[in-house]
C-alpha cells in the first residue's frame, strides 16, 4: 500500500498577494514606536557597568603530584571556603588536604573502636 504525501502548496492556487504597500514616512514610524514604548535600535554610548564584580577565584593550584584521579563532591560556599582556607594554612594541595583528611577519619575510626 502506497501513499503519496500532501502538498502542503496544493490549495493555495486561489492565492494572490496584496497589492505593494503604501510608503510610510520614516518620522511617522518613529513616533509611533515612541509613542508604544519600543526601544530604539540605535546604538547607545557604553556607560559603567552597575553590576557588581564577582567574588575573586582563589588562586591557580598546579602541582605534579602522580594524582591522576578525579572526585567531585558538592559542597556549600561555607565549607568549600574552609577548605581552601585549611589547604592555604598548611600550605598543601587540595588533594594532599583530603588525603590527610581521610587518614585522620580512619585514624579516629580505628581509636573509637
Amino acid at each position: 500500500m502506497t501513499m503519496t504525501r500532501a502538498n502542503p502548496f496544493g490549495d493555495l492556487g486561489d492565492f494572490t498577494p496584496k497589492s505593494t504597500p503604501k510608503p510610510v514616512e520614516p518620522q511617522q514610524i518613529e513616533r509611533l514606536a515612541a509613542d508604544n514604548g519600543f526601544p530604539s535600535r540605535q546604538p547607545v554610548a557604553k556607560q559603567a557597568p552597575t553590576v557588581a564584580a564577582p567574588a575573586p577565584t582563589p588562586a591557580r593550584r598546579r602541582y605534579v603530584t602522580g594524582r591522576n584521579r578525579q572526585i567531585n563532591l558538592k559542597a556549600s560556599d561555607e565549607t568549600i571556603a574552609r577548605f581552601y582556607r585549611l589547604a592555604d594554612e598548611r600550605q598543601v594541595p587540595l588533594a594532599e588536604l583530603f588525603e590527610l583528611a581521610v587518614a585522620a577519619l580512619e585514624e579516629q575510626g580505628r581509636l573509637e573502636s
